[in-house]
């Protein structure tokens, strides 16, 4: 597969991702008074890694040497991109909209670079912070309803800061995907932080089963807990963590603007919101930001 071809590949499972991720902020708001935040992301882990576990426990077997020798990055991209981002999501979701929060996760990309310049000393390209400011202005668009004049008027809520806080965290993870060990593979390298998420996650999770008894959730619960396992665990991450490998972190953190755009139309699918000219306006700016900073630079 050639070098573009790699490129198209790698940036259409990043947008898949995004697509993943955005069901799985929904899901989380919808389960926000069905379980306390870490008890939703221990049982999302726990499904994921049952889920891995027979594909991936002989690798990593195989690959128990690497896993040892990178013991303490594998731990860092657990603890961040498993145990504590999604943490802080689902605790932000508890008091501010979905729409609110996958605005808001749209900074995710700025806080990416930061974190690529104070960790690998890598600097953002003029196109990647062209695009970014274009597809900030379509979100800005969505977030006024198209008029300016709304901004000032903003409700905001409580558990935005919580998202704001989760999102360099996600940029830590990202960049730090770079020195993951390269003989485990990606099957196999979720799996394991999976588990390692998971057993960082138990002791919060018992600690908030001892506090209050969780109810047995309903089948409709039961579902949307196993669509956290399985697409936005499993396939979502699997898809970044490939995506990342190719176009490097920088570029991967801007195909994240098209998470609010899907959250836009699955809240239009599934909670009947309405589709004004001002979502087609500013999804269409969001993309057209994503293009301008994903694009390969022309040759010379």
């Amino acid at each position: 597969m050639n070098s573009a071809s790699s490129r198209a590949s790698a940036l259409l499972l990043l947008a898949l991702a995004s697509l993943f991720w955005a069901g799985n902020w929904v899901v989380g708001r919808l389960l926000r008074h069905a379980f306390d935040p870490v008890t939703l992301n221990f049982l999302r882990w726990s499904g994921a890694a049952i889920v891995l576990a027979p594909f991936a426990w002989r690798g990593a077997l195989e690959s128990r040497a690497a896993i040892r020798r990178s013991a303490g990055v594998l731990a860092l991209l657990a603890l961040t991109g498993v145990a504590l981002f999604q943490s802080l999501v689902y605790l932000g979701l508890r008091t501010t909209t979905a729409v609110n929060a996958v605005l808001l996760n749209s900074s995710a990309p700025l806080f990416m670079l930061l974190c690529s310049w104070a960790i690998e000393r890598e600097r953002g390209s003029s196109r990647q912070v062209a695009g970014m400011l274009i597809s900030l202005a379509g979100i800005l668009v969505i977030l006024s309803r198209g008029e300016a004049a709304s901004l000032l008027r903003l409700d905001l809520h409580a558990g935005d800061a919580w998202i704001l806080l989760a999102m360099p965290v996600w940029g830590v993870y990202s960049v730090l995907l770079k020195r993951r060990p390269p003989e485990v593979g990606g099957v196999v390298f979720l799996f394991v932080i999976s588990v390692i998420g998971v057993l960082l996650l138990a002791p919060c999770a018992a600690f908030a089963v001892l506090r209050a008894a969780p109810s047995w959730p309903g089948g409709a619960a039961a579902a949307a807990v196993l669509y956290t396992s399985l697409a936005a665990s499993v396939g979502a991450f699997i898809c970044w963590n490939r995506g990342v490998a190719v176009v490097g972190a920088n570029t991967a953190g801007f195909t994240l603007h098209l998470l609010p755009a899907f959250g836009t139309l699955l809240a239009m699918i599934f909670l009947g919101e309405s589709f004004h000219a001002f979502h087609a306006a500013g999804i269409a700016t969001i993309l057209v930001g994503v293009v301008v900073a994903t694009r390969a630079p022309r040759r010379a």
